[in-house]
């Protein structure tokens, strides 16, 4: 008995065992070294060595990119209306409070101080004294007319005489500086309000893009829109390849940059965009595609980057949007669904569809694959062509070989006559 439940322990220890390491959860990367990683087996290996590919950018169009140990971050400062504008929304509205209510403080507590020293403060209820500042008993006041001076509100109770030089100095110099951090300030929040970042928004990329065959020719495509009446003028597409890459001098390149062509020579790259587009990468000999087939595809840790650029139209200024696709968003053997419909007198965008795809027949051969299988069904028409043209010649060769004399006389050899 003792036996039995020791066996079926085992039994049952091993199949837990056998549960922890099918489950994806469970599974932890063990520290082994290189030699002892070398000899797992295969399927162990490639299971625990899978890792998901991070972004450069990400679906929103935020570059997934963080700036680490800036030593030089004077640099920041030489560039302060950037940096505002580049702060966020809480940080933005606490810097605009915080400016305004130390220099009211600041010219508030000066006021106060010239008050105090000309002993304005011991001879409030004199009418014979002629104070700086009329009805200024105390840091409150001051502090209610410095806002006063600087905000040109002027109520009229607190007023400045011309029997303090040094007060009319002051009021010349808060004036001035007034002005200039209401300019900043005002500028810097009308700057980021009107920032064309909502705009891009409502530009929107298909989740998904696809690769098929198009006028018999391998294609990658994406699809954008705009959600927008009011279009986006000049608007242009471009799109970047992000994958390491080593060179053949040795050099390791991460997140190496390259160009994908969507029409750049041709100037498909420019957009009418009105209605949903979608945008078409020919994979030829000029493309990184060139050689990557559909089952090659997901073992590549590559990401596609489009970018939309273009200017708002309601107020000039320039617009960009930003997406990604990487190899698990890259569907093969798939097209868009239509969205665009003609209605009674319109054309009408339903993008309800605009994401969706389907499933076409499309070779899953490389392009360089299917240029050489296209190259080999000609091969045997050529291989004809030439293998007759060397039947002639040796036809031609063998006559003169027979007929030498009419071949002198052919060529004008009198000697023999």
């Amino acid at each position: 008995m003792a036996k039995l439940t020791e066996s079926m322990t085992n039994v049952l220890e091993g199949d837990s065992m056998d549960q922890d390491v099918e489950s994806p959860v469970a599974i932890h990367q063990p520290k082994l070294p290189k030699q002892a990683r070398d000899d797992l087996p295969r399927h162990i290996s490639r299971d625990r060595t899978k890792r998901k590919i991070q972004r450069y950018v990400r679906k929103d169009g935020k570059c997934n990119v963080h700036h680490g140990n800036v030593r030089e971050t004077y640099r920041y400062l030489t560039d302060i209306f950037t940096t505002l504008v580049d702060l966020k929304w809480r940080f933005n509205l606490l810097i605009f409070v915080m400016v305004y209510t130390v220099t009211w403080l600041f010219f508030g507590m000066i006021w106060w101080l010239i008050a105090y020293i000309r002993g304005d403060m011991d001879h409030i209820e004199d009418p014979s004294w002629t104070p700086c500042v009329t009805n200024l008993n105390g840091f409150v006041s001051a502090f209610l007319f410095s806002i006063e001076t600087e905000t040109t509100i002027g109520y009229g109770y607190r007023v400045i005489t011309d029997k303090c030089p040094e007060g009319i100095i002051l009021l010349l110099i808060q004036s001035v500086l007034g002005s200039i951090v209401n300019a900043f300030m005002v500028g810097c929040m009308f700057v980021k309000i009107s920032q064309p970042k909502k705009r891009a928004e409502t530009l929107v990329f298909s989740t998904h893009a696809v690769i098929s065959m198009r006028d018999g020719k391998l294609c990658l495509m994406f699809r954008v829109g705009d959600l927008r009446n009011s279009h986006i003028v000049e608007a242009s597409i471009r799109a970047k390849l992000i994958k390491s890459k080593q060179t053949s001098e040795g050099e390791f390149i991460p997140l190496n940059q390259t160009d994908i062509n969507v029409g750049y020579y041709t100037g498909d790259d420019r957009l009418f965009l009105v209605s949903p587009l979608i945008i078409s990468h020919e994979i030829n000999q000029q493309s990184p595609f060139w050689e990557i087939s559909k089952a090659q595809l997901p073992k590549e840790e590559l990401e596609i980057v489009v970018i939309l650029e273009g200017m708002v139209e309601a107020t000039g200024m320039t617009c960009q949007a930003r997406s990604s696709y990487i190899t698990s968003e890259i569907l093969w053997g798939y097209r868009f669904t239509p969205v665009l419909t003609l209605e009674d007198g319109f054309y009408e965008v339903d993008y309800n569809s605009f994401h969706e795809t389907y499933e076409t027949s499309t070779p899953a051969l490389s392009a360089k694959e299917l240029a050489e299988l296209a190259g080999r069904a000609e091969l045997p028409l050529s291989w004809s062509v030439s293998s007759k043209l060397n039947q002639h010649a040796e036809l031609e060769t063998a006559e003169d070989e027979k007929n030498p004399e009419e071949q002198t006389e052919r060529n004008g050899n009198l000697d023999s006559v």
